[in-house]
């Protein structure tokens, strides 16, 4: 029994250490009490996110100590962040520590929206951003011959950029993924790119991802994004042959 004993113990042990780290890893990713946190060394992160599909947006706020990839902060009373004058709730993840979030009805978002921050010592910071969707005129068919690709949108400037992906199902290729320039609502995709892809089917994604600095920031500094876009499924083929 005595030699039992002996084998469990350093069992106990390891489970103990492994259960302990775990539990550190847990929080060393965020500064729990923000009182102690200098304001001045808050910077902010802020994420909008919408795509066709989806009915909500999500507004996901994040601030870090130092810069932008300081630890997260918990902020703690009077300290707070709102939308539009409604509070945004705390969350937090083991991999991407604390974090604000909420989600909003896509219908009846797009326009301007404020993001009001006011830290510990009550000094308010105001962020303005403007939701803004577009939409894709071009109706995809089931099936794409091999050629240039062409899309036409609404909603972006006579001058814009989207990120285009292009995936197919080979892990062989590079596929297609670039940011590309919009010219009076149209895109291009060359047939000659389109050659990075097998035939078969493949998967688009369109998506526009406008980032800049915050308007009124601490020392630290911040940065505001606001996505949109929208995915597309085709069938890949080869030219028909002449007869």
């Amino acid at each position: 029994m005595q030699r039992s004993k002996l084998r469990l113990g350093p069992v106990i042990y390891f489970v103990f250490f492994i259960y302990l780290s775990t539990l550190i890893s847990c929080t060393d990713n965020d500064t729990r009490y923000g009182k102690y946190v200098d304001p001045d060394a808050i910077f902010f992160d802020y994420k909008i996110k919408g795509e066709e599909k989806d009915s909500l947006i999500t507004v996901y706020l994040q601030f870090r100590r130092g810069g932008p990839n300081g630890s997260t902060i918990m902020l703690s009373g009077p300290a707070n962040v709102e939308l539009d004058g409604e509070i945004i709730p705390i969350d937090s993840a083991k991999l991407t520590g604390a974090f604000y979030e909420i989600q909003k009805p896509a219908k009846g978002f797009a326009g301007k929206h404020t993001i009001l921050f006011t830290d510990f010592n009550k000094k308010e910071y105001e962020q303005e951003f403007v939701y803004r969707p577009f939409t894709l005129k071009t109706k995809i068919p089931d099936t794409v011959r091999r050629g240039n690709l062409t899309f036409e949108f609404n909603g972006l400037e006579s001058e814009d950029y989207i990120r285009v992906s292009l995936v197919d199902t080979s892990f062989r290729n590079r596929d297609i993924n670039e940011i590309d320039t919009v010219k009076n609502g149209k895109l291009i995709v060359s047939a000659e790119k389109l050659k990075n892809l097998v035939d078969g089917p493949i998967t688009v994604l369109l998506y526009k991802d406008v980032e800049r600095p915050v308007q009124k920031s601490t020392k630290a500094g911040g940065r505001i994004s606001v996505t949109y876009g929208f995915t597309r499924e085709f069938e890949l083929k080869s030219p028909l042959k002449s007869p």
